[in-house]
C-alpha cells in the first residue's frame, strides 16, 4: 500500500482512484461499509485503485488538544488494518492545511484537482469543510460539478452490541471492560500496537516476564488483566501467540504512567524493540494491590489459567 501525505506528491498513476473518506479511527464495521461501497464503485477497473482519504492529526486532537487520550488506533495501526482490507492508496493529508477550506473549495482543490479522484464514498453522517458546513448532499452537487461520483453509505447498527457502530460506542465498551462487544462493532479484535520498551523487569523476577508497551495517546480501556492474542510483527520471533496482559498503573508497585505489560505463554526470547500487536479478548479482573508478592504471584497463576482456558476456545492465532 502506498501512503501519500502531501498533494504535491500525488503522481499521474495515483489519480483516478475511488476513495473512501473519513477518520477511520479503529477501522470499525461502519468504516468497512464505506470502504466496501468504494470497492463496489471501482467496478473492478484496474485503473481505479481503491483508496482511503484521511487526516492527521485527527481533527479532535486539533479542536480539543487537552482532552483525554481517545484514539483507538494510531496512524501505523490504522494503515496496517486498511492494507489488510485491500486499500492500495492511503492519502493522509495534514488537517491543518485542510481545516480552513470552505467545503466547496475542499471538493474542488483537494478532491478534484489535488487527488484527481474518480469517485468518493462517505458515511451518511459525513461533514466537511470550514465550520463542518459540507454534507453528503453538498458533496453530491460538488461532485457533479467537478466530475467525480459520490456514494453515501448508510449508518450501521449492530444489535448484538446494543448501539450504532461508532468509535464513540467502541470506546465506551472498552472503558467498561467489554472487549467482545467492542470487537462486534469493530469486526476484529481491538488491538494495541507498538514497540516493546525496556521496563522495570519485575515480571522476570516474579516468574512472568513481560513485554512492556506504551499506550501513548491511545484511548485507555478499563484498567485490569486481560486474556490476549499477540502478533509479533517483526524480528526473529515473528509469529502469533496467546497470553495474558496487565493494562494500567501497576498499583502493587506504586502509581505509574499507564502501560500494557504482556506475558506470552510458553515463550522464551528477547522481544525488546520489536513491534507487537496485542488483541484484547476477555477482561479477567480489575487491577489491584496485594498484601504480599506471594499473593500477587498466586493471583497471576489464576489469571494465566483462566486466560488459557478462555483462549483455548478461540481459533488458533
Amino acid at each position: 500500500m502506498k501512503r501519500i501525505r502531501r498533494l504535491e506528491d500525488v503522481t499521474a498513476a495515483d489519480r483516478g482512484a475511488t476513495a473512501a473518506i473519513g477518520n477511520f479511527d479503529g477501522v470499525h464495521l461502519g468504516h468497512q461499509q464505506v470502504l466496501a461501497a468504494a470497492r463496489h464503485a471501482t467496478g473492478g477497473a484496474a485503473d481505479a485503485p481503491l483508496a482511503v482519504l484521511t487526516f492527521e492529526p485527527h481533527p479532535r486532537e486539533v479542536f480539543r488538544p487537552d482532552a483525554p487520550p481517545f484514539r483507538l488506533t494510531d496512524p501505523e495501526a490504522r494503515a496496517h488494518r486498511l492494507e489488510k482490507l485491500g486499500v492500495e492508496l492511503l492519502f493522509e493529508l495534514d488537517f491543518g492545511t485542510i481545516r480552513p477550506l470552505p467545503h466547496e473549495v475542499f471538493a474542488a482543490r483537494v478532491l478534484a484537482e489535488g487527488l484527481g479522484l474518480r469517485h468518493v464514498t462517505v458515511g451518511a453522517d459525513f461533514r466537511y469543510g470550514l465550520g463542518r458546513t459540507g454534507t453528503p448532499e453538498t458533496l453530491r452537487a460538488e461532485g457533479a460539478a467537478q466530475g467525480f461520483g459520490v456514494t453515501v453509505a448508510d449508518l450501521l447498527q449492530i444489535e448484538a452490541a446494543g448501539a450504532r457502530v461508532s468509535s464513540t460506542a467502541i470506546r465506551a465498551a472498552l472503558s467498561e471492560g467489554r472487549p467482545r462487544d467492542a470487537a462486534a462493532m469493530l469486526g476484529h479484535w481491538h488491538r494495541i500496537e507498538g514497540a516493546v520498551l525496556h521496563g522495570d523487569k519485575r515480571g522476570r523476577d516474579l516468574g512472568y516476564p513481560t513485554a512492556n508497551m506504551s499506550l501513548g495517546r491511545l484511548h485507555r480501556p478499563r484498567f485490569g488483566v486481560y486474556a490476549v492474542l499477540v502478533d509479533v510483527l517483526d524480528g526473529p520471533h515473528a509469529g502469533s501467540h496467546r497470553g495474558v496482559a496487565s493494562l494500567g498503573v501497576r498499583p502493587q508497585f506504586g502509581v505509574h504512567e499507564p502501560n500494557l505489560e504482556v506475558h506470552l505463554f510458553d515463550f522464551a526470547g528477547d522481544l525488546y524493540d520489536v513491534t507487537l500487536s496485542v488483541a484484547l479478548v476477555d477482561f479477567l479482573r480489575a487491577e489491584a494491590a496485594f498484601d504480599s508478592v506471594e499473593a500477587l504471584i498466586a493471583q497471576m497463576d489464576r489469571d494465566s489459567d483462566k486466560a488459557r482456558a478462555l483462549l483455548a476456545a478461540e481459533a488458533a492465532p
